[in-house]
């Protein structure tokens, strides 16, 4: 598929998923959630894909909020159903995300990196969700990813508020898992890509299962995912290469088998 608003690259058996409308700050429109959908998709799909990332072109935001146009509450609601359906394919991928954040990640772009399973900044981004200054609130699930990651406190602070908070501030309320030098940033994230897709691909998968779906219901529902997720890697050929490759002193190859 040839996409408008986005840039594909493969890098071994990374993808990195680009928003590319910088005329707009790279905002989400409809057209634009669409595409990402089928992307994720198809990342979901091929399996030479292991890990993803997703970022931004420009270095002034990664995603400035949503583009809204005045919408009838139909429209808004198909449009904000819309965002909240690519979002949970994103976090229900079942491969590692990486959001990587340049500048800043306000409203809908908060929203879509909170959907990744690792955010990593610069020192130069600026978080937010300034929907309360439209007259509006977050519709793509920032209310309830914030809370669980954030907490309740800060969750109330950003969302009633408005006002973006910096990336230390970030990283101290969970938003950021890493913060690092503008001018180190490609690096650290090709890092931590290049460590997960080295890693044995049915374990990254359990990880999040039992995280994202098992951590949704109570601690008995938790562990019974956990159980299922651990019991499925002990049959595998990546299992018995870990095992094999710890006892031998040496870095495992692990082909996802």
């Amino acid at each position: 598929k040839e996409f408008q608003n986005l840039l594909i690259n493969n890098r071994g058996a990374v993808r990195t998923i680009t928003i590319n409308r910088p005329s707009k700050l790279n905002a989400l429109n409809h057209e634009t959630i669409s595409e990402l959908q089928v992307a994720f998709d198809q990342a979901r799909e091929d399996g030479s894909v292991r890990v993803v990332v997703l970022a931004a072109s420009g270095e002034k935001a990664v995603v400035a909020g949503a583009d809204m146009a005045a919408l009838s509450a139909v429209d808004a609601h198909r449009f904000s159903r819309a965002g909240q359906r690519m979002m949970r394919t994103i976090e229900l991928l079942g491969k590692p995300v990486i959001a990587r954040i340049q500048g800043f990640a306000l409203g809908g772009g908060l929203e879509i990196a909170m959907s990744c399973h690792l955010r990593i900044g610069s020192e130069k981004a600026r978080l937010g969700l300034p929907e309360i200054t439209l007259g509006l609130l977050p519709g793509f699930g920032g209310t309830q990813r914030m809370l669980r990651l954030a907490g309740r406190a800060a969750t109330l602070e950003l969302c009633l508020l408005g006002a973006p908070v910096d990336a230390q501030r970030a990283y101290q309320i969970g938003l950021l898992g890493r913060v690092v030098t503008s001018d180190s940033l490609d690096q650290e994230v090709d890092s931590v890509a290049d460590q997960l897709a080295a890693s044995a691909p049915h374990a990254l998968a359990g990880i999040l299962d039992a995280v994202l779906v098992g951590g949704e219901g109570n601690s008995a529902e938790g562990m019974d995912y956990e159980s299922k997720a651990f019991a499925v890697c002990t049959t595998t050929a990546d299992m018995r290469e870990g095992t094999s490759a710890f006892l031998e002193r040496r870095k495992p190859h692990f082909t996802g088998a």
